[in-house]
């Protein structure tokens, strides 16, 4: 088993399905955990199960994490990030992403916007180094972890 200690980031946004598959080919991802809480989208490639169905098809895993990981917190995210369930869910990702390279996947396509980036902050606590794509050509790594 290869230890992998690389994880990426990437929300859905307005991508086509070919955008989306071959940005995930090009990044060497195999396996997608998708942490949205409400796994919906006004494009339908997007949704929960025909977002399972490409990816399949594509050669790539799906895992639905948004039940531990997703955003939409009362209290707020980061008071989240103390939880039991967070924890566990936080886990299970770290678990994935040491066999595969994976892609956590959210609707949001500015990480700095987005709950990905307070995951992000705890991978990184434990020893991933975490990439977040915006584009094709565009990452973003945050300078320093705010407040935690």
């Amino acid at each position: 088993l290869r230890v992998n200690r690389v994880i990426y980031t990437l929300g859905t946004s307005n991508r086509t399905a070919e955008e989306f598959l071959e940005l995930l080919r090009s990044l060497g991802v195999e396996v997608v955990v998708d942490v949205r809480r409400f796994p919906s989208s006004r494009f339908d490639h997007f949704k929960r199960e025909e977002l399972a169905r490409l990816l399949e098809g594509g050669g790539f895993g799906y895992i639905y994490l948004g039940g531990e990981l997703g955003g939409y917190r009362r209290g707020g995210y980061q008071s989240y990030l103390d939880t039991e369930d967070f924890r566990e869910g936080l886990e299970r990702l770290e678990g994935l992403a040491r066999g595969r390279r994976a892609v956590l996947l959210c609707a949001e396509r500015l990480p700095w916007r987005c709950h990905r980036r307070f995951i992000g902050w705890e991978l990184e606590r434990d020893g991933f180094r975490v990439i977040h794509i915006i584009d094709e050509k565009r990452e973003w790594v945050p300078k320093a972890r705010q407040g935690r």
